[in-house]
């Protein structure tokens, strides 16, 4: 981990481009290219110069300084600020390879300031959901988790399960001796409490998760009630096919687009009808699937035709929508504006910052609970409490390895820290 690294912190191509250096003797070996020995300068500050092959001047540069453990990564590292020219930035690059730097793997920076306590993982994998926020839901869910908002609520489920542990270890110690240090109701109340707090958590997963990958609305009515025109309007393209023919939309057709800052996922399915067809046949059972599975169902009905008949899930919200009428007619945008106030109304503004939106976060909470409620059913049916001890540190290790305390596989952390982008 002694190496240094450099890369690209933006895409070439713009006024400005920044390059990202971190790692022993960094600065030392920027020196040797940069018009000034950045060894001796105060950390945190900015100084401009030139970056020079041997005579010949690349660049003139302004370069931020950062020193250990003071910086992202904790260890010494700059930041060179150039001309955004593709050419520039690339000698730039090579130039500084030459000297002995390793262009950085994705996520290589981020997992440095994870491994030198710079943040936790759950942290760290925020800082790739904020660089992806395309949405200001998206953007506040992944700014929150950067600031430490699953931390701290792990943190206070992890002190109160050591409180838990350290109780029944005391009475391990003084087995011999059939000694009940920890008061059975009070044991038992925080085992619930504990197994609320992680229950909500995981059941976060599903706001969390629709705040990432858009909220499912899956739209539903009989041929030619204008399902398809109303996804087009939605969206602002004609992304499904209209037309006049009968089963014309024979799969569903998905598409994403953001409603005051949420993102939604909309389905256009197959038009609702008997039919002989077993192809359009496939294509309205797949209709009904994407119906019961979205948390939003649009029935789109008409004058004179009647809205399917669907029976909703107790959390699955319906709207209804009788298109090419006085209010509401897809086609112009009469109503859109309505229905996409409706669509908000329906999904709330979630502003809790222990929301997960982390698939890796709720696998971790899972076990962590299924750890849990054994070591309260043992000591529910009187079992020696060693065992209830046990899976008590079951579930501190499943809950450390959101925040990475607990994990200690390579492979794993690669895992993680492939997707980031290069240069973060």
């Amino acid at each position: 981990m002694n190496e240094t690294i450099c890369a690209l912190a933006t895409v070439p191509g713009g006024a400005l481009g920044i390059i990202r250096i971190s790692g022993e003797k960094s600065l030392e070996i920027l020196s040797r290219v940069f018009t000034k020995d950045l060894t001796k300068v105060k950390p945190n500050t900015i100084h401009y110069g030139h970056i020079k092959n041997g005579t010949d001047i690349i660049d003139e540069v302004m370069v931020s300084v950062f020193k250990a453990p003071h910086s992202y990564t904790g260890e010494e590292s700059a930041e060179i600020s150039c001309h955004g020219s593709r050419y520039i930035m690339n000698k730039i690059l090579e130039l500084l390879v030459k000297e002995g730097y390793r262009m950085a793997e994705p996520g290589e920076f981020t997992q440095r300031a994870f491994l030198n306590g710079k943040m936790d993982l759950s942290q760290a994998e925020a800082v790739a959901d904020l660089i992806a926020s395309e949405n200001s839901s998206q953007h506040r869910l992944a700014l929150s988790q950067l600031r430490g908002g699953i931390t701290t609520r792990l943190q206070e489920l992890r002190e109160q399960l050591l409180h838990l542990t350290s109780l029944i270890e005391l009475e391990l110690d003084f087995s011999d001796q059939d000694v009940e240090f920890a008061d059975r109701t009070e044991l038992f109340d925080l085992l619930q409490s504990l197994d609320d707090h992680i229950s909500r958590l995981i059941n976060s997963f599903s706001e969390g998760n629709a705040i990432r990958e858009g909220i499912p609305v899956a739209i539903l009515g009989a041929p030619n009630v204008g399902k398809s025109t109303l996804l087009n309007a939605l969206l602002g393209d004609d992304r499904a096919i209209v037309s006049d023919v009968q089963g014309t939309t024979r799969d569903t057709v998905e598409d994403i687009v953001t409603i005051g800052g949420r993102l939604f996922r909309f389905i256009d399915t197959a038009g609702l009808r008997h039919t002989d067809d077993t192809v359009e046949r496939m294509g309205i059972e797949r209709s009904l699937r994407a119906a019961e599975r979205a948390r939003i169902v649009l029935l789109v009905a008409e004058p004179g035709v009647p809205y399917p008949d669907f029976s909703p899930r107790a959390d699955q919200q319906v709207i209804r929508i009788l298109n090419k009428s006085e209010d509401f007619q897809a086609i112009n945008g009469l109503g859109l504006d309505n229905l996409r106030s409706q669509l908000l109304d329906v999904v709330g503004d979630n502003h809790s910052s222990t929301v997960i939106s982390n698939a890796r976060h709720k696998e971790a909470l899972s076990l962590a609970l299924d750890d849990l409620r054994r070591a309260s059913e043992a000591l529910h049916q009187g079992i020696p409490t060693d065992l209830a001890g046990e899976d008590l540190r079951l579930c501190l290790q499943h809950l450390g390895e959101i925040t990475g305390g607990a994990i200690t596989s390579d492979e794993t952390l690669h895992n993680i820290f492939r997707h980031f982008c290069i240069g973060k």
